[in-house]
């Protein structure tokens, strides 16, 4: 996993020995820097996500907020980062989450509601997409990645706390009297 992770960070490197990225949190255009990469707080206290990196995408995210390029700093001049920042939280403070989502919807704009763990299932991208499932009452991610000629399937529900404890010691070699004695000082359930 780490050497995927890091492959990943390819171009960051790149940016980063180009004088482009900083080590400095939150100051760098893909990291919440950028005020047009950022988490937003829109009126009713929920949040939406703008990743409006490109030129095109930004222009498209400017007009739907009200704004005219030609009176702000430039997209990528960070000496106006904090000002547009401010700007932009201040605009999205005017509308709820879903308002926003109205607007945006149908835009090239790389916007998205952030939603809570009850919410994400139920988003029609997800449904469409078969990306949760219930087992046995359990609502849960489903399996990925998905191929088209052999379905990946869950076999049965998630185990419960301490359901598979012993087995698994028994396996790594523990006698009964140690997992007994784990038990009885609460290392394991």
């Amino acid at each position: 996993m780490v050497d995927g992770v890091t492959s990943l960070m390819t171009m960051v490197y790149g940016l980063y020995a180009a004088g482009y990225w900083t080590d400095e949190r939150a100051s760098n255009r893909l990291d919440s820097g950028a005020p047009f990469y950022n988490v937003y707080e829109t009126k009713d206290g929920l949040y939406v996500a703008l990743g409006s990196n490109e030129a095109r995408f930004y222009r498209t995210t400017l007009r739907i907020l009200g704004l005219r390029e030609e009176d702000l700093p430039g997209q990528h001049d960070k000496s106006g980062w904090p000002q547009l920042k401010q700007k932009f939280a201040d605009i999205f403070c005017t509308k709820t989450r879903d308002e926003w989502c109205e607007l945006f919807a149908g835009t090239d704009a790389c916007f998205a509601p952030v939603l809570s763990l009850a919410e994400a299932p139920q988003h029609p991208h997800q449904e469409a997409r078969g990306n949760f499932i219930e087992v046995e009452g359990i609502l849960q991610p489903a399996p990925a990645p998905r191929f088209s000629r052999s379905a990946a399937a869950i076999r049965r529900p998630p185990a419960e706390v301490g359901e598979h404890t012993d087995e698994v010691l028994r396996e790594w070699g523990f006698e009964e009297q140690e997992i007994a004695a784990l038990r009885q000082i609460q290392a394991i359930a």
